[in-house]
């Protein structure tokens, strides 16, 4: 209802469940507007996925059923310092997720340069900048 009147907001959907990743992942699709390039966004793993396996499962959720190139990256909910080890950990975890997609030839390996700057510049610092108008 809300969409078919263009009242429908940028929103990001998180989940405490890995069970509902493919759900989430799928049904953020469904509010797609094309004006706004990733209006609906399925939300980074958090809370108590926010590790190595709950952040691998998300991005791959994501990149199966979603679109992982407009994906506004990690989160933080703390104001904290520490919160950039967090950060990084999360660029690793993304980088060796497309790395291994190369080498499986999901991915074009002869594209590195192009995943690199277009897609993992774009996750992990342009499109939360375009997204939140920073």
């Amino acid at each position: 209802m809300l969409d078919s009147r263009d009242k429908l907001t940028k929103t990001i959907i998180y989940n405490l469940n890995p069970r509902d990743n493919e759900m989430v992942a799928t049904m953020a699709g469904n509010f797609q507007d094309g004006k706004i390039p990733g209006k609906i966004q399925f939300g980074a793993a958090w809370w108590f996925l926010d590790q190595k396996d709950g952040m691998e499962k998300q991005l791959n959720a994501l990149s199966l059923l979603g679109l992982l190139s407009r994906f506004v990256g990690m989160l933080t909910d703390s104001r904290s310092f520490l919160s950039y080890a967090r950060h990084d950990y999360f660029r690793r975890t993304l980088c060796n997720l497309l790395g291994n997609d190369m080498e499986q030839g999901l991915l074009p390996a002869g594209e590195i340069d192009y995943i690199g700057r277009h897609i993992v510049q774009a996750v992990c610092y342009y499109n939360a900048r375009d997204y939140f108008n920073f």
